[in-house]
Order: structure tokens, then C-alpha cells, then sequence
């Protein structure tokens, strides 16, 4: 079935009542756009290494941006993920959209009377050096919900008569879809929120009103959106908060058949004037429940996967390779659609998450209590730990490096959290600045904030720093991974290696990885004691990815933290 076709019967089962006519006069407008792309490109996300900033804390604007642009290239970066960008009163870090087809004007270093074609201009220059250097790029799209500053609310907001009205839920009182969890306990009372004589739904922040997709204009006018960005040659977009699209009463208002249909909608349309541009599904749910987000190959083409990052944790911290192997067993972690991918993270602009939606409430406890060090770090009584890695870690670059190893050679593509690369610590003054500007105490503000790159590149000059050290392990890790598919597509077989008396070592995480003729075994010490390990028994022999070795002994060293990457030749 064409992707043409496939739009029309998605419609059918969102809107079994429309006559089709407004879909019918949206695909009339999509012809013109219709373009190609090489087959070949259409899954380059399976290789990508990807870089998560905030145009605004990181560079300043995009002029700033592009002079960071050789910087990323050279650590080993091929795919930038700009946290939102978009025209927003920054009340949750830009997730709050005003305007879907405008940039803000400060990060374009515009004025406020500037028009869509400076816009275009602007943006378009930054494009050309992404990709004069190769790069890519996505950005985040938020399709749940918009800002109350959005123009479609301020209408909607006027009176119940307003055409507008119907873009957003609204009752009379607060009970209905009583079920829908809080996703904000301790910073929100409610789902809803009085405005006038009625209530306006929201799942996230009281000034974020959900969109109403019941209404198919909103699918439409949400859809022109996302075609206008691909039409200026974004690669991605990151579906932000997906599972909460589609509302219905007696439910949970979580992964509801007509929320798949939605995302189906908006891949077909994607695939149908460019395919291989990303969806990429922010989904915070067990990963049984994260593959659905991929369907058929006809979803998202990629999830993160979640419960991913508190196992890296909890590994670490119990000095065993069990949570991995546990998290990645095909019962809990499916196998995915061919051209599907999972991504995954140690850090991000959020909290390091422990909801119970994916974690057990003993791994929640036992998470916090080892690397929730301060108060303060407390996101959602309990269901997380607001804190950058270098903290987290106590600054141990021999750690850190471990805990990216494990990331960069697991199966999926690596995500990596700005000023990661080089330890950035927790932020506490933009912390305090930003609890003064929004009125929330939202602990994530502790994982954000500005880089002082003067500052930063003393420190990376500097061998002795610790800043210089974690930024060459990282460096050199992904060097090695951007040389070998099989990181990104080969498949994993973990080994249980043995100490020399031939008893299981847990404290060891051992895997293959092989794609195709590539052939890799890593192998990572989980303890802060030194281990002993025999080789396992090759036809062949080894060479260390990592430090040119040729020679791998019979018994195996391997110092705190250490970790190993052996190429079967």
C-alpha cells in the first residue's frame, strides 16, 4: 500500500466520520514537495553518533554554533540533536511552544520585526555548514501540547464560542480522565487547570496546555508543521512526549491505539515527501512497550531506550553485568523491525529517570540511594536524580570512561549530552537563576545551564585536568566506533569469561559484536578492584581497537574500570 493511501486509512480509523475533503485538499498540496533520497541514506541513523545541545547555553546562537561545528566534528560527532529551538516563552526549557514555524530570534541573532525569509536565510547558513562538514541534524518537536502563549490558545481562551476552542480539551469540572497519572508530582496539584469558567487539560506543566486531536484540523495544521522543517532540510525531529496523544475516557490516556495511528500519520506523510527523515519516539515506558512506538518498520524509525540508563547505573554500582544482560534479554527488550534502532544515553537534558513505569520500586531505591548525593538532586520524590555525570560519578574520569564504553559499544546509536565529553558539573547558579525566572523548583535546571569556553579549553590544553581526560577517553572511544558498523548494526552474544580458577567473573561485562565480517568482543571491568580473566579460546587472534596491541595473553589484567575492545582478525 502507497504511503498515499496509507494517510487515507489512518484518517478513517481517527476520523471515521469525515468526509476526507480537508485531507484530500492537504495531500493535493504535498506533490510539489515530493522529493527522492538514495535508498542507501535512508537508515544513516543506525551509524550516527549523536550530540544534544541548547543552541543558547551551549554557543550562544546558531553564529556561535557554527564556530563550535569543526570542535564536534573533530570528538567524533555526526549528528547534532538541538534541543528546542523553537519561538517559546522558555518556561520549560523551550518545551513550550509559542510558534511551531519560528526559531526564537535571539539564537538566530535577528530583531523582533525580523521576517520568515531573514528566518530562512539565518538557519540556512548554518545548514550549509553542517553540511560542508557532513553533518546532520534533528530538533525537538513537542505534538502534545503547546504553550498558553501559543495563538491558538490565546483565541481559544477568549470565550467557549471561539473557533479556536476546539484545539484544546476543556470541562466543565476536573474529573474526567481520572485515570491519567500525574506525570509531575510535586510541581503540579492536577491534570487541569481552571480558566474562566471551564478547565483546560495538560499532562506536563500547568502552562502547557494538551492539544485536542480528536479535532482533525489539529492533525492537519500539526502535519504542516512538521513538512515546513523538512522542507528546510532538518533530518529529525524527536516526537516529545508521544504516549500522551490521544485522550479517551476509562483509560489511562497512555499508548492508546489512536495515539499509534497518529504517529503512523505523521510517519507516512514524512516518508511520502522525503523519505528518511527521523521520527525519533521519546516514549518513557518499559521497552516491550517502546517497540509498539516502531510498529510495523511504519511508526517512529527509532526509540530510546529508557530503562537502559539506571541499569548502566546499577551495573556499575553493584559491580556485576547482570542488569544489562537483564534489561537486553530479548523477554524485556524485543527485537526490533529491521530498519528500526533503539538510541541510548547516560545523561540528558532531564533526570537521570526512575519511574516506576520502567523500574521496580527495590532498583529505585537502591539507584538513589547510591547516586543521589545531595538532596537537592531529588527529582519527583524519588523518581529521579537530577545530576550531570561528572557528579554522579564524583569526578572519576576512570568511571566516566567505563560508563561511555558500555554506551558506545552496546547495541544502539549513542546519544551524548553536551559538555559530557569533558565532565560539565552540575550548574548551580543556573539552577537558582532559573527556579527565580519560571517559579518551579525543578531540580532538572541542575543538568543545564552556559559553557564557558574559555574556561573549557584551558582545562582541555591541560593533560593534567580532568577535564582533558575524560574528553581523550571519549575522543578516542569514538573514534574507534565511527570505523566498525557493528557498534551501530551488528548484533550482540555476551560471554561469561572466567577467572583463572574457571569460575564466572560478574564483575566482568563481556559481548561479541558482529556485523557482516566485523567480528569485536569487548570487555569491561565493572569493579574498582583489579581483575584477572582468561582469554577466551579463538581460531584467529586479537587486536585491542583501543591501544594497537596485537598480543592478547593467556590471562587478562585488567585494572579498575578498565575496558577493552578486541577485534577478531
Amino acid at each position: 500500500m502507497s504511503s498515499k493511501s496509507n494517510l487515507k486509512a489512518f484518517w478513517s480509523e481517527l476520523y471515521p466520520n469525515d468526509d476526507q475533503l480537508r485531507l484530500q485538499r492537504f495531500l493535493d498540496t504535498l506533490n510539489p514537495y515530493k522529493t527522492s533520497i538514495n535508498n542507501t541514506e535512508s537508515d544513516w541513523y543506525k551509524d550516527a553518533v549523536v550530540y544534544s545541545l541548547y543552541v543558547d547555553l551551549y554557543a550562544k546562537d546558531f553564529d556561535g554554533l557554527i564556530s563550535k561545528l569543526d570542535y564536534l566534528s573533530g570528538l567524533g560527532v555526526t549528528c547534532l540533536w538541538l534541543l528546542p529551538i523553537l519561538d517559546s516563552p522558555m518556561r520549560d526549557g523551550g518545551f513550550d511552544i509559542r510558534n511551531y514555524d519560528l526559531i526564537r530570534r535571539d539564537l538566530l541573532g535577528l530583531p523582533a520585526d525580523s521576517t520568515k525569509e531573514d528566518q530562512e536565510k539565518s538557519f540556512g547558513r548554518f545548514m550549509n555548514e553542517l553540511h560542508k562538514r557532513n553533518l546532520r541534524v534533528i530538533f525537538d518537536f513537542p505534538a502534545n501540547h503547546t504553550s498558553d502563549e501559543h495563538p491558538w490558545f490565546v483565541e481559544a481562551s477568549k470565550s467557549k464560542g471561539n473557533e479556536f476552542r476546539d484545539y484544546y480539551i476543556w470541562s466543565k469540572d476536573d474529573s474526567l480522565y481520572g485515570d491519567a497519572r500525574l506525570l509531575f508530582k510535586g510541581m503540579e496539584k492536577s491534570n487541569w487547570e481552571k480558566h474562566g469558567e471551564e478547565y483546560f487539560f495538560h499532562r506536563f506543566f500547568s502552562f502547557q496546555p494538551d492539544l485536542n486531536y480528536r479535532n482533525p484540523i489539529v492533525l492537519i495544521e500539526m502535519c504542516k508543521y512538521l513538512l515546513y522543517w523538512q522542507q528546510i532540510g532538518v533530518d529529525g525531529f524527536r516526537a516529545d512526549a508521544i504516549p500522551y496523544l490521544w485522550k479517551e475516557s476509562g483509560t489511562d490516556c497512555e499508548n492508546l491505539p489512536k495515539t499509534h495511528t497518529i504517529v503512523k500519520f505523521f510517519r507516512a506523510m514524512l516518508d511520502y515527501v522525503k523519505p528518511g527523515t527521523l521520527l525519533l519516539a521519546e516514549a518513557c515506558q518499559q521497552p516491550a512497550r517502546v517497540v509498539e512506538y516502531m510498529g510495523d518498520g511504519d511508526e517512529c524509525h527509532a526509540a530510546y531506550h529508557f530503562p537502559m540508563m539506571p541499569m548502566l547505573y546499577k551495573a556499575m554500582a553493584q559491580h556485576s553485568f547482570e542488569p544489562i544482560k537483564n534489561i537486553l534479554n530479548q523477554k524485556v527488550t524485543p527485537p526490533l523491525p529491521e530498519n528500526s534502532q533503539w538510541f541510548t544515553f547516560l545523561r540528558c537534558h532531564d533526570e537521570l529517570s526512575l519511574e516506576l513505569v520502567y523500574v521496580s520500586e527495590e532498583d529505585r531505591k537502591y539507584i538513589h540511594e547510591n547516586y543521589c548525593l545531595e538532596p537537592d538532586w531529588d527529582f519527583r520524590m524519588g523518581e529521579g536524580i537530577s545530576a550531570r555525570l561528572a557528579n554522579l560519578f564524583q569526578f572519576d574520569d576512570l568511571r566516566i570512561g567505563l560508563a561511555f564504553s558500555m554506551m558506545l559499544s552496546l547495541p544502539g546509536t549513542p546519544v551524548i549530552y553536551y559538555g559530557d565529553e569533558f565532565g560539565k558539573e552540575n550548574d548551580e547558579n543556573y539552577y537558582r537563576e532559573m527556579i527565580q525566572m519560571t517559579g518551579k523548583n525543578d531540580s532538572r535546571f541542575h543538568v543545564r545551564g552556559k559553557i564557558d569556553w574559555k574556561k573549557r579549553e584551558d582545562q582541555l590544553k591541560d593533560p593534567k585536568t580532568f577535564q582533558y581526560k575524560v574528553f581523550n577517553r571519549i575522543q578516542k572511544l569514538l573514534s574507534v566506533r565511527n570505523k566498525h558498523k557493528a557498534f551501530g548494526r551488528g548484533n550482540i552474544e555476551f560471554i561469561g569469561l572466567t577467572n583463572t580458577d574457571d569460575s564466572i567473573n560478574t564483575a566482568i561485562m563481556a559481548y561479541w559484536r558482529v556485523f557482516d565480517e566485523e567480528k569485536i568482543m569487548v570487555i569491561q571491568n565493572l569493579s574498582d578492584k583489579e581483575q584477572k580473566i582468561l582469554t577466551p579460546h579463538v581460531t584467529g587472534h586479537f587486536t585491542d581497537l583501543l591501544i594497537a596491541e596485537r598480543s592478547i595473553p593467556i590471562v587478562l589484567e585488567l585494572a579498575p574500570f578498565e575496558y577493552r575492545w578486541l577485534r577478531m582478525v
